[in-house]
């Protein structure tokens, strides 16, 4: 068996860490959940999981590595993840536990093309792939469920964000210049309540407008596919053939498309246009989702200057404020989007704050150019 690369080995502790804490908030969520049928799919990917952490736990044993720091899970982690079920479901902490998968899949299958395992490793490494496989399968429903929940949230959490940055940049800098709480304050709601009312309305409408050009396009596609089959024949056979299928496999899925109206209306509208009619979004949801939470996200930078506490203490409040506000977006945004929560909270509250840092600085320039000064 040749030595395996550092990297190896690291991403082999890695996958040790990431199963043992996945093995322990399965059986930890399953004492949570009531419902029977879900309750018994959670243990049973806890033992799925205990599998797999012999597994890496003999990996590395046999390659000369101590495997003992790693059985240990942190509490807080464990935590904040039961929290977050508590707090938004069982689909969002999903959600949350396979966005490492990706990599992990990846690892394994690099492992596997390599010549690093022995023959009863390999087949046991591919028994573990077809587990992540077998696992994304069995929780895609309750993912599912979240789904409608995620369309609303992306309008909530963009909403929010942008209250939150721009009465965090707009109270930065009337702070910069006025140097009083209470006008800061003042200043800061009533943009806020302006930035709100236009965001609900530009939302609606932008929304309200690429509704109905879809509902258009889908009516239309009804209207062919009842009236006019056989004139998508010729598309969809190219449209199959695209996707890898034969030539003559092509023209027998035309074939039957063209007999089955609501088939056929299926395909084109979905395949050509990429448009579900069940996925068409809400404009007044939308509306309400932005504007409400534009609103809500501009509470946090505008509490500490209602307060009425010293300016600088207010500023530094609000900041902070602002910042935890925005981790919780950057988590959320993570989480529906599948990307690095590190990263993407790293980012919104970096550019938030940058953000605030400039205008606290054009609004103390100004201040000093314009000799702005409130006794």
């Amino acid at each position: 068996m040749r030595e395996p690369s550092d990297n190896i080995i690291s991403n082999a502790e890695k996958a040790l860490r990431d199963e043992v804490f996945a093995a322990t908030i399965y059986t930890r969520l399953a004492k949570i959940y009531r419902d029977r049928t879900l309750k018994s799919k959670l243990l049973k990917f806890a033992e799925m999981e205990k599998r797999h952490v012999s597994f890496w736990r003999n990996f590395l044993e046999r390659r000369g590595y101590k495997t003992s720091h790693f059985l240990k899970v942190k509490r807080v982690k464990v935590f904040i993840y039961t929290g977050i079920f508590r707090l938004l479901g069982l689909g969002l902490t999903l959600r949350m536990l396979e966005l490492g998968e990706t990599e992990a899949i990846k690892f394994y299958s690099n492992l596997l093309e390599g010549s690093e395992l022995s023959g009863e490793e390999r087949e046991a490494l591919r028994r573990i792939l077809e587990d992540e496989f077998v696992h994304e399968r069995e929780f895609s429903y309750e993912e599912s469920k979240f789904e409608e929940f995620l369309d609303h949230i992306r309008d909530a959490i963009l909403g929010m964000n942008d209250g939150l940055v721009e009465i965090l940049s707009v109270t930065s800098g009337l702070a910069g210049v006025y140097g009083i709480p209470f006008f800061v304050a003042v200043g800061g709601l009533i943009v806020g309540l302006a930035g709100a009312l236009s965001m609900a309305i530009g939302s609606f409408v932008s929304v309200r407008a690429q509704r109905q050009v879809h509902e258009g396009t889908l009516r239309n596609i009804n209207i062919a596919s009842h009236y006019v089959p056989y004139l998508f024949k010729d598309r969809i056979v190219e449209l199959m053939k695209t996707k890898g299928f034969s030539n003559d496999t092509s023209k027998q899925i035309a074939e039957e498309a063209i007999r089955d109206t609501r088939l056929l209306s299926k395909i084109i509208s979905e395949e050509e246009y990429g448009l579900k009619e069940e996925k068409l979004e809400n404009p007044i949801m939308s509306g309400l989702y932005t504007g409400l939470f534009y609103l809500f996200g501009s509470l946090f930078p505008l509490t500490p200057y209602f307060l009425n506490l010293p300016i600088n203490i207010s500023l530094l409040l609000s900041l902070v404020f602002a910042a935890l506000a925005l981790s919780f977006a950057g988590f959320i945004i993570a989480i529906s989007a599948g990307t690095s929560i590190r990263g993407k909270v790293a980012e919104i509250v970096l550019s938030g704050l940058g953000a605030a840092g400039i205008t606290y600085i054009i609004g103390r320039v100004a201040s000093i150019i314009f000799g702005i000064e409130v006794a």
